[in-house]
């Protein structure tokens, strides 16, 4: 079973002022958004990146986010496929755990992998939204350990 290495809160000055409950979020959005509420985000990036991203206090996406614009996140239950498709065989992961609800208007629902919709920010992530950083570990197989995520 993979390991948290941090999973601790973390502040951030403001944070309640970014989330609103669901019923407020404009209806451009709604329309976008999946049909079951989603809390947590997930996106998987190399450990280096992250150490970065620890120092600067911001994450802006890796050369691939960079080329589309946006950060790709996915959920709980598109992880496996996420990890399979562009991750196989990477070692040095980590998984990080975001909530959806601080990242504000900056993150949209949009069709993707199969024209199913995966969340994208638009715009850096804000460490105060991370709640989790997880290793990621490689099977001998080239698949990932996904850990055990509460919902």
């Amino acid at each position: 079973m993979a390991q948290a290495l941090h999973n601790r809160p973390l502040s951030c000055a403001g944070l309640a002022d970014t989330v609103r409950p669901w019923q407020k979020i404009p209806s451009r959005f709604k329309q976008e958004a999946p049909a079951e509420l989603v809390v947590k985000i997930y996106k998987i990036c190399s450990a280096s990146a992250w150490r970065e991203a620890e120092r600067s206090g911001v994450y802006r996406g890796s050369a691939d986010d960079a080329r589309d614009g946006f950060i790709h996140f996915s959920t709980a239950s598109q992880l496996e496929g996420t990890a399979r498709k562009h991750f196989f065989g990477q070692r040095a992961l980590f998984l990080v755990e975001v909530d959806a609800d601080a990242l504000g208007d900056a993150l949209r629902w949009e069709p993707s992998r199969d024209d199913e919709r995966f969340p994208h920010l638009y715009g850096e992530l804000d460490l105060g939204a991370v709640r989790g950083v997880y290793d990621l570990p490689v099977r001998s197989d080239g698949y990932h350990e996904i850990p055990e995520l509460k919902p």
